[in-house]
């Protein structure tokens, strides 16, 4: 565990050089109703973002079912709910460092929880703000967000990027139930969904058509925050392929089970994005230091949800 410990810690410190500068390649970042460049002189140039057609109020209303043992941050207080505020507090602190909008989560292996943290980060931000989330399942392989959730999956992201369904017909919100009240807490109203859809063995040739990448910069306008879960990068190349179109990176490895090579060459694969951190999963023994990196489960809580069960971890 110390080993890998090591490996993250020098990972933040590596952070220093701007990504992507040193082949002097061009890095387009999406930040409210632009698209900046960030060229190899250090400077940020700006460009109008890519239309879009899409209409917030037309976005399509499920009745989810969300699990509360998976999404600990649907309870009001609790050790989940502190530990992701916490993670949610340092993506802000990244956002302010640089422009951070669309965020990629990954992780190297599966069964690391990337998609349990990515299911809990977008419920955090969209319960702590009245702006809009976005959240997109992006693992076409192994999609899971939909479950997590209790949401559709079909529509999804795969009938898009495959030319059979259009953008606004895959994205979903949770419909607020007036006579549930108990349900209706759960309810988060200004969180989008884009389920996978389904799942095909053509993934990485959808995910390289390039469409992803301008239908998420003609979304931005329309969206505090864009979140993609991505397939895990040492399994697939599709996460790479879609870091293309994201802002940031942050991974995911689990505590006391990621072994130290595979921390390494996670964040080696990702070397042309910003990494804006790591997030430790299902940490039994805390390292007892500060750092820039985030903890769930840690030994100061009971690691109970609002229904006295064990969180689970996802992938």
């Amino acid at each position: 565990m110390s080993r890998i410990y090591e490996a993250l810690k020098r990972a933040d410190d590596e952070r220093e050089t701007p990504p992507g500068l040193e082949d002097d390649r061009v890095v387009e970042l999406a930040s409210d109703n632009r698209v900046l460049k960030w060229t190899s002189d250090y400077r940020f140039e700006e460009s109008p973002a890519p239309k879009s057609n899409f209409v917030f109020e037309q976005v399509t209303k499920h009745s989810w079912s969300p699990s509360a043992v998976s999404l600990p941050t649907l309870a009001d207080r609790g050790a989940g709910v502190e530990q992701f505020r916490s993670l949610r507090s340092r993506v802000y602190q990244a956002r302010y460092e640089s422009p951070l909008k669309t965020l990629l989560i990954s992780s190297g292996m599966p069964s690391e929880g990337k998609s349990f943290v990515a299911a809990n980060l977008a419920m955090s931000l969209a319960r702590n703000s009245m702006n809009n989330i976005l959240l997109i399942d992006g693992d076409l392989r192994r999609p899971t967000l939909h479950s997590l959730l209790g949401a559709p999956n079909v529509p999804g992201l795969s009938e898009y990027l495959s030319g059979t369904a259009e953008l606004n017909s895959i994205m979903q919100r949770d419909e607020i139930p007036e006579t549930n009240p108990i349900r209706s807490v759960t309810s988060v109203s200004n969180l989008t969904l884009i389920p996978a859809g389904k799942c095909g063995d053509n993934s990485s040739e959808l995910v390289a058509n390039h469409r992803i990448d301008e239908r998420i910069a003609s979304l931005s306008p329309h969206f505090d925050w864009i979140q993609t879960d991505s397939p895990p990068v040492l399994a697939v190349t599709d996460a790479v392929e879609l870091a293309r179109a994201s802002d940031g990176v942050l991974l995911v490895v689990r505590g006391g089970t990621t072994p130290f090579d595979v921390a390494q060459r996670t964040q080696a694969t990702f070397k042309s994005s910003r990494i804006i951190g790591f997030v430790l999963n299902d940490v039994k023994d805390r390292p007892r230091t500060g750092s820039y990196y985030y903890y769930y489960g840690g030994p100061e809580s009971s690691g109970k949800s609002n229904r006295g069960e064990e969180p689970r971890s996802h992938e």
